[in-house]
């Protein structure tokens, strides 16, 4: 009945907007909580290689040009644009439960397709661009049998598949090249154009040299401090026994998101709500040269389609588009309901063409937060490409390019620059082709984490895992001291991965400098020491003290010291080793593993890089962890397994194998989750490094959709157990 109504209406030439409704004989089709379009989908419509220029029933998609922004068309597609929704490229057929919508323009759309698209403030025809005076709106209850929206629309409760025909009101821009040249007008010499805070004092970017003329005493409630805790390798040591490199381990997990009013802790809130966490300030810089055409661009569109409806009002947006060149696409706006309209606008209004300059695109993503005139406490820079810079860096992929990696990342948000501005860039490798090793320097550089998105349809699970971070900031500038209590031990090591540590002369003291910490995310620091010769019963070894700021109340917190004492019995049974240091250990030495065998890769030795792994394998099977099943040491020896298998030849490492080992050391090194996606089984191992707000933020991106969510998920870098420590 649906293809005879469409018929009737093309043969009469009415330009309206039709519902087929759906008929006893379609009585098998299923149910409409069958459909998975992602919400985010619908915030930016894709725009097709070639516009349609016979509406006719035999018109059939060509293969879009290297410069579309189109999902790429099969060759050999024999199905009419008629037939195929262009939003969700799902089949339209009558009787199978979907609502189709026909535009003014004669291209129709899964009904549920086009009003999100038209909910997000898209207003053209994703097919032929032309410009629609009457669009649909769907009522809200159509989602009762899937997940909640996060910013519902108080719309009447009517019926579910009514179609409801609005008059639009009229807009600014009309087309697609109009929206594009007003992002192409000329820039500011200085980027200081940025949205004024909402009744926000600006932040002053500055080094604290003193920190106890600004330390406040930590609040007494846990919830709000960061816990530390300390395990030694083992609880007892003889008296007249000295022990050298002796192993303590010191836990840090920063506090929950807390309400202010109840101080009970909460989940991540709506963008919307007055939440208590710190806003952001985010810059995107974003790939559009030619090899991003098609697919690619589409899916990062629908990516960042969820990034800006996730930022809250108080957090600021501006986004980076580069391929030969760079160009801002707008300053940094607050991400109200206007700013997150020119947002999509602008995002939607990308096309890919030209090289790629990770150069340029950086120093102007690094210039919009070091000349706004006011700071949000919390910023970041997320990048993604999937090519090879083509203008600064030249020559072959390895280890004689490190000094022109070097210069990819601006002076400016360089974490040992001195001046006070950290800004992290978290950098996205997409696809086989992208320089895995120069998105590696530069994050490690920055102060971020690198990971690697080679299945192209989790991009936007990986960009959800990272704000979700950003959007959960609860402490900075934190600092680990440390100080030996017995006047005879000395530290010998701090083991601190990727974090910047120190040893003072007298190796009396040392200190980690660890930065900003999400909820509840955890680090864990070794910390080698020498146990002296002792008469009492019992030793004070260390004490470990932090500091931090507040990002809220921009305080710095000074948390008392914690003293770890350790038994001395005269005659000490055999000890049991500590299996949370055991597994630390076995992290540790799996990273160490990791670098020496990219290091022997990347020289061209990849049989001595595989026999590395294989023998840190070994070594973590036979460790007090390993035999006892601890689950992060059986996810450490898989991943091991998993990079020899991508070391077996050199194409395989320049395809995956660089990358895959890349993220994993920038995940290990920082002990922060990093996006692989080569996997959509997410009950293989548990998430580890991955934060609540994080697995949070990808259960929402996994479950914005109509319906049942998609069978598919993100896996981080490194899946690891729950770091809950057994007592």
């Amino acid at each position: 009945m649906g293809s005879k109504w469409r018929k009737a209406k093309l043969a009469l030439g009415l330009n309206t907007c039709l519902y087929v409704p759906q008929t006893l004989e379609d009585s098998s089709s299923p149910s409409n909580g069958a459909v998975s379009t992602r919400l985010s989908d619908a915030a930016l419509p894709i725009q097709p290689a070639l516009s349609p220029t016979d509406h006719g029933s035999d018109y059939r998609p060509t293969t879009p040009t290297p410069s579309s922004s189109g999902l790429r068309l099969s060759k050999s597609g024999t199905k009419s644009s008629k037939r195929t929704c262009a939003i969700c490229l799902g089949t339209m057929k009558p009787g199978q439960g979907h609502a189709i919508f026909t535009a003014e323009c004669s291209h129709s759309f899964h009904f549920h397709c086009i009003t999100s698209n038209v909910k997000h403030g898209n207003q053209i025809c994703p097919v032929c661009r032309a410009k629609w005076k009457e669009v649909p709106f769907q009522n809200p209850s159509t989602l009762s049998n899937g997940p909640s929206r996060i910013n519902p629309a108080p719309w009447p409760q009517d019926d579910p598949w009514m179609t409801v025909v609005r008059r639009l009101p009229s807009v600014r821009m009309d087309t697609p090249r109009q929206i594009a040249s007003l992002f192409h007008a000329p820039e500011p010499v200085v980027f200081e154009d940025d949205e004024v805070l909402d009744q926000q004092p600006e932040i002053n970017d500055r080094v604290t040299s003193n920190v106890d003329a600004v330390v406040a005493v930590a609040n007494n409630n846990r919830n709000h401090t960061v816990e530390v805790k300390t395990y030694p390798e083992v609880l007892a040591v003889p008296r007249l026994s000295p022990h050298n490199n002796f192993t303590v381990l010191i836990h840090l997990k920063a506090p929950l998101i807390s309400s202010p009013n109840s101080g009970n802790p909460m989940e991540m809130p709506p963008p919307t709500s007055q939440d208590p966490r710190a806003p952001v300030d985010l810059v995107t810089v974003l790939d559009v040269s030619g090899s991003m055409a098609g697919t690619k661009l589409a899916l990062l569109k629908r990516a960042m389609g969820f990034v800006v409806q996730n930022l809250g009002p108080s957090d600021r947006l501006s986004v980076i588009a580069f391929s030969s060149t760079a160009r801002r696409l707008f300053p940094l706006r607050r991400m109200t309901e206007s700013g997150r309209q020119q947002a999509l606008q602008a995002v939607n209004s990308l096309v890919s063409n030209g090289g790629t300059n990770i150069a340029e695109a950086l120093r102007k993503g690094a210039k919009v937060l070091v000349d706004r005139k006011c700071k949000n406490p919390v910023c970041s820079i997320i990048l993604l490409s999937d090519g090879q810079d083509t203008y600064t860096v030249s020559g072959p992929i390895g280890n004689n390019q490190r000094s022109n990696y070097q210069s990819l990342l601006p002076i400016s948000i360089h974490r040992n620059n001195g001046a006070g501005l950290q800004v992290p860039v978290h950098a996205f490798g997409f696809g086989s082709d992208h320089d895995a090793s120069s998105m590696h320097t530069i994050s490690e550089n920055s102060g971020g984490t690198f990971s690697f998105i080679e299945a192209e349809s989790v991009i936007q699970d990986a960009f959800a895992q990272c704000i979700g971070g950003l959007l959960s900031v609860v402490v900075q500038e934190l600092r680990v001291e440390v100080e030996c209590v017995h006047p005879h031990s000395r530290l010998s090591s701090i083991k601190g991965g990727s974090y910047q540590t120190t040893i003072v002369a007298d190796a009396r003291t040392g200190s980690i400098k660890v930065g900003d910490l999400y909820a509840e995310e955890e680090r864990d620091f070794l910390v080698s020491l020498n146990v002296p010769v002792e008469e009492s019963s019992e030793t004070s070894l260390l004490t470990v003290r932090c500091i931090y700021k507040d990002p809220i109340t921009k305080e710095m917190v000074s948390q008392e010291a914690n003293n770890l004492k350790i038994q001395r019995p005269e005659v000490a049974r055999q000890q049991l080793v500590s299996i949370e240091v055991d597994r630390q250990r076995n992290r540790v030495r799996a990273a160490e593993a990791m670098a020496e065998a990219r290091a022997a890769a990347e020289n061209g030795d990849l049989t001595a890089a595989v026999s590395v792994l294989e023998s840190c394998r070994r070594a973590l099977s036979e460790t007090v962890s390993m035999q006892t099943g601890d689950r992060l040491c059986v996810a450490l020896c898989a991943e091991l397994k998993e990079m020899q298998e991508r070391m077996a030849n050199r194409r395989v490492y320049e395809e995956s194998g660089r990358a895959y080992v890349l993220s994993g050391l920038s995940s290990h090194s920082w002990q922060r989750a990093t996006a692989r996606g080569d996997s959509t089984d997410s009950t293989s191992l548990v998430q580890s490094y991955q934060t609540p707000s994080m697995t949070d933020m990808v259960n929402r991106s996994q479950t914005m959709v109509f319906g049942n969510p998609p069978h598919r998920s993100l896996q981080p870098t490194h899946s690891f157990p729950s770091r809950t420590r057994p007592r």
